[in-house]
């Protein structure tokens, strides 16, 4: 149990630091762009394509980073009322749910394959690389959700209230 939560704060530590470079990067670029268009009227159309999809990274990334936290959405107001076995059920069948994202995997594979041979219009490079965010994210929401439920197994819900892992 030990090993695996070490495990799971490397990867949460390496996502949150792409995370940010991520958001720093999508500063400068976004900058960048308000610069070339506003001041020297030459909009510059790599950086918005660049933009585009470091948000789109981002926002994957950091949906993978919300779920290894388990802060995800929920709707608690039947959850947070049931105690013991049958809190430590609901809560294990919500992460046997997310599994269902293997449609994140498979689809994401799938799509990034289908796209190797275009390229995207500024950059020139192959779509098949900016896809290929899908079904890493979907391999990390997979990975972090077992390895919430193997905590939530371990946990005795003795008291109503959210879930703290």
């Amino acid at each position: 149990m030990e090993t695996m939560l070490k495990i799971k704060a490397g990867i949460m530590r390496v996502l949150s630091i792409v995370i940010i470079f991520l958001f720093a990067f999508m500063t400068v670029i976004g900058t960048y762009q308000i610069v070339t268009r506003y001041f020297f009227n030459k909009p510059s159309t790599v950086s918005e394509e660049l933009l585009t999809y470091s948000f789109t990274w981002m926002a994957l990334l950091a949906s993978a980073y919300v779920f290894g936290k388990r802060d995800h959405m929920r709707m608690g107001f039947l959850a947070d009322k049931l105690t013991g076995s049958a809190r430590k059920a609901l809560e294990l069948c919500i992460d046997a749910l997310t599994f269902a994202l293997a449609v994140l995997v498979y689809g994401g594979i799938s799509i990034t394959r289908l796209t190797m041979i275009q390229t995207t219009a500024s950059l020139r490079v192959p779509m098949g690389y900016i896809y290929v965010i899908v079904p890493v994210t979907g391999i990390l929401i997979m990975l972090f959700s077992a390895m919430n439920a193997i905590q939530v197994s371990k946990k005795d819900f003795n008291e109503k209230g959210e879930v703290r892992l």
